[in-house]
């Protein structure tokens, strides 16, 4: 199974700063694997997909299924602070299936962003 190709976004002051996921799955393959409870993920309580506006309901279903396709036997990504930066979704399911912890890796330093303030349509995209 493949993963769609996805971008990790995160707003420092007045910049976006942009990863690429697959370039922080390859950069933490030999990372030690480690347990979290999902009560320490912060972003659960978060308006983590949708900072900016209220989804429509499509926009939730889109997710619903993204979260039901998810692969646990992936562990997420966190950033050396204990932000998420891969595998919300995994962490949705995990908790969706009644599960206390997950999986992970972490950066003791976090990687310089790939992007520096480019629009998300501009960023490739698999079709």
């Amino acid at each position: 199974m493949s993963m769609r190709k996805q971008y990790h976004f995160r707003k420092v002051e007045n910049d976006t700063l942009i990863w690429d996921v697959d370039h922080l799955v390859m950069m933490t393959k030999q990372f030690e694997v480690k347990e979290i409870s999902l009560k320490d993920i912060r972003e659960l309580d978060e308006p983590y997909w949708y900072p900016d506006h209220h989804p429509s309901t499509q926009e939730i279903i889109d997710h619903l299924k993204l979260i039901q396709e998810a692969d646990l036997s992936y562990p997420i990504i966190l950033c050396a602070q204990g932000k998420l930066m891969d595998g919300m979704h995994r962490v949705c399911k995990a908790k969706l299936l009644g599960m206390q912890s997950i999986h992970y890796v972490q950066f003791t330093t976090d990687p310089k962003p790939d992007f520096i303030n480019i629009h998300e349509d501009d960023l490739i995209y698999d079709d």
